[in-house]
């Protein structure tokens, strides 16, 4: 059953099943089809978003239980919506032993256990390594035993049978597992990770009792009518994601599939047997083609002056993830190294092998073109290994070849955390486009590439869903919005960020150049709120602090570097009045990449909370709690007749967003095809639109551009003569040729529909 549209709630111990249920009504009047859902079996105790699920057979007694489930079903069919929701495939949580049972029976009968199939440990290494001690010499003289466990501190491991006499040292010895430093984590576990979290074990879900096992439940859901859609987390961990879904598809025929798939700008879904990906690559041209691509130089400049340095987005991007794939993950190296131990260089060829990957992972045979590809930069770049390269391809390109199902994991995770979760905290030319499925290097998107791919999506992939926030990205879409109008403004910015880095400085000129776009895509906003972004951001980066090992010294500087925006008198008056000058346009571009992104091909997802203006942060800032009872209020006024301003209560952007999801479900015929729309005139290029099929999206690019132009003057749009009702002012317009000054005066944005 595909979606007209989904909207993205983060059910969690605070937002339980039943608060999800109370809001169906809401989900309903504001214009979806399906509520979708973060992951809903249990998870670790306490867990705020679900990715850690400890046990697969049952929902979450947290978020409410079966019954909540069946509570909420029942609420979403009494308002006619339908329920997607997200599931974990790759990884399970192993933080708390005791409440997975399967982690735990692996843990007392090690290789033994009925359980040891469904993760990837290696046994041949001998015990299974948990890294959770403290870095003391004499951290397991703290363990002790208390009946049938083993203690340390808040963390309880089960004892073998037959085991658990003697001290508490002695008993730990004859495990099936052994309490290491934690410091050893990244070089010396025996378990496959979900990148380096060593609290997230991989499940061996290639194996059909492990995905029965895993899968029962959810595809129970599915057969009982409770389940439309699934939502695949992280695909690329697994050892053959085209044969999982293939299986998925099985159990639920007749399901909506999409895959976390990030795909590189250029790359192309494999041909699995799911509906498209989760949106990142529609989010990366929906929010390039409202930035001024022709200031990249004044850009290159301005970072140059701050930071002094003149490093590439790609050589960036080689050193992060040279470094991730040799140290954070050592131990998947190492593993993959033993298996080619003829080749004594291995470790290093394959490490620069991955950091030159150029996408997340190949799907082989699909995809050897990307090997080929690491192999070329890889050579030029260390020509003393070429010989290794060569030496190790023929495996590398053979997909039954464990080398390369490893290989094929580990490159995925290298890319994840060598660029998401490092170089878009260090490459910060310009934060508006440092976000995933985007290269930051591409200053901009022209409406030509814009139309392009969606003309694309909508022959390859027209129920693929497209979104603009998600709990993932780096900053919320109307930060990244108000962030573009710097592209326009890039003198202006200049001077006030160059005069800002020398009132309130900081160290490390990279971060503080992204500390103060922060502020100012997201002004205002709490102190507390910036110094948990600009810590978080520090230790991502790992320039000058990291999260293994906090620098107290840089972190007082930065402490004091926020301090000092919020309590100097004339900084902070600055900071607000620039803010300001910048929030207009910002709104513009708001309401425009929403309406883009809502009516282009592609079923769209509206992520919580972000149909009035949003200006969340990073995870877990963009989880925060959402005010729905406010949004209920200004929807209801928007049904009584309220024509909003544009102003800063986001009621214009929650006017743009129901009217359109609307429309979406009620008239699906007006949404089947695409065509672009050109305008014509001296300031044209200021418009982008499309014609749906019977619906035609217009809104404005470059406001501020615009604004120096003098407005629309003699710009039109071509139409075909019949007449069209705009949605949101509910005026009418007819003839072949209609001037944009007029169908823009109220909102930026339009939406017209063929009478």
């Amino acid at each position: 059953m595909r979606p007209s549209s989904t909207y993205r709630v983060q059910v969690r111990p605070d937002f339980p099943l039943t608060s999800t249920a109370e809001i169906a009504d809401y989900l309903a009047d504001l214009g979806v089809s399906h509520l979708y859902s973060a992951p809903l079996l249990t998870a670790t105790p306490g867990s705020e978003h679900g990715y850690d699920v400890v046990d697969h057979t049952r929902v979450g007694p947290e978020l409410g239980g079966p019954e909540g489930l069946r509570g909420l079903s029942q609420a979403l069919k009494n308002s006619g919506l339908g329920l997607v929701v997200d599931i974990v495939p790759n990884h399970a949580g192993v933080a708390v032993p005791k409440a997975n049972p399967t982690w735990w029976d692996v843990l007392k009968n090690g290789d033994k256990s009925q359980f040891a199939k469904f993760y990837d440990i290696d046994w041949s290494r001998g015990r299974l390594l948990i890294p959770v001690l403290a870095d003391e010499p004499d951290a397991l003289d703290q363990l002790t035993v208390e009946g049938d466990e083993l203690v340390y501190y808040d963390k309880r491991y089960p004892i073998a049978d037959g085991t658990g006499d003697g001290s508490a040292r002695e008993v730990h010895d004859r495990q099936h597992y052994e309490l290491v430093n934690w410091t050893r984590g990244d070089s010396e576990v025996n378990y496959r990770r979900f990148f380096a979290i060593v609290d997230l074990a991989a499940l061996r879900v290639e194996d059909p009792e492990v995905f029965d096992a895993t899968h029962a439940e959810i595809l129970r859901w599915v057969r009982e009518g409770m389940v439309d859609g699934i939502r695949v987390d992280h695909p690329d961990g697994l050892r053959d994601p085209g044969a999982y879904f293939e299986r998925l598809r099985a159990g639920a025929p007749d399901s909506w599939l999409v895959v976390e798939k990030i795909l590189e700008p250029g790359e192309q879904l494999p041909r699995w047997p799911v509906a498209g990906t989760t949106g990142y690559d529609a989010m990366a041209e929906v929010n390039g083609v409202f930035v001024d691509s022709g200031t990249e130089a004044f850009f290159d400049t301005l970072d140059h002056h701050l930071t002094g340095t003149t490093t590439t987005f790609q050589n960036l991007v080689y050193d992060t993830k040279l470094d991730v794939a040799t140290r954070l993950l050592a131990a998947e190296l190492g593993r993959m190294a033993r298996l080619v131990p003829e080749v004594e260089a291995a470790p290093r060829a394959l490490a620069e092998l991955a950091a030159c990957f150029p996408v997340y992972r190949s799907y082989l045979p699909a995809g050897a073109r990307h090997l080929a590809q690491a192999r070329a930069e890889a050579g030029r770049r260390r020509p003393q290994l070429i010989s290794v390269f060569d030496q190790l391809l023929g495996r590398l390109r053979n997909p039954a070849d464990e080398l390369a199902i490893r290989f094929q994991q580990y490159t995925g995770a290298v890319m994840a955390k060598g660029v998401e979760d490092t170089a878009f905290y260090r490459w910060t030319r310009f934060a508006a486009r440092n976000e995933v499925g985007n290269d930051p290097a591409k200053f901009g998107v022209t409406p030509d590439e814009f139309h392009e791919c969606a003309q694309a999506r909508a022959h390859d992939w027209p129920d693929t869903m497209t979104s603009l926030s998600t709990h993932d990205t780096k900053r919320g879409e109307d930060v990244r919005a108000r962030l573009a109008v710097l592209s326009e403004v890039p003198g202006d910015w200049t001077e006030v960020v160059r005069r800002w880095v020398r009132a309130a400085p900081l160290p490390d000129p990279s971060l503080a150049h992204l500390i103060w776009q922060t502020v100012i895509g997201a002004w205002p906003l709490s102190k507390d709120r910036l110094l948990a972004y600009a810590v978080k951001a520090a230790r991502e980066a790992g320039a000058a602090t990291t999260w293994q090992q906090p620098d107290e010294s840089f972190e007082n500087a930065l402490r004091a570097m926020i301090d000092k925006i919020y309590d100097d008198p004339a900084l902070h008056r600055e900071v607000s009045d620039f803010a300001a000058s910048i929030t207009p346009p910002g709104w513009s571009n708001s309401l425009g990449q929403k309406l883009v992104q809502l009516a282009m091909p592609g079923v769209p997802d509206v992520y919580q909370g972000t149909e009035l203006w949003d200006s969340s942060l990073v995870d877990p800032d963009n989880r925060r709690p959402v005010d729905f009872a406010a949004r209920r209020e200004i929807l209801a006024r928007l049904d009584d007749g309220w024509q909003p301003p544009v102003d800063d209560s986001g009621a214009a952007k929650l006017l743009v967003v129901s009217r359109t999801l609307r429309l979406l479900r009620q008239r699906p015929e007006l949404f089947t095809s695409y065509r672009p729309v050109f305008a014509e005139g001296r300031v044209g290029e200021h418009v982008l639109a499309f014609d749906r099929g019977g619906v035609v999206a217009v809104a404005t690019r470059l406001p501020v551009g615009l604004s120096r132009h003098g407005g629309w003057h003699d710009t039109t749009l071509s139409l075909d003569g019949h007449s069209w009702t705009e949605v949101f002012t509910n005026a009418s317009y007819g003839g072949n040729r209609l001037a944009v000054a007029d169908l823009l005066q109220t909102y930026p944005v339009a939406l017209l529909v063929k009478e």
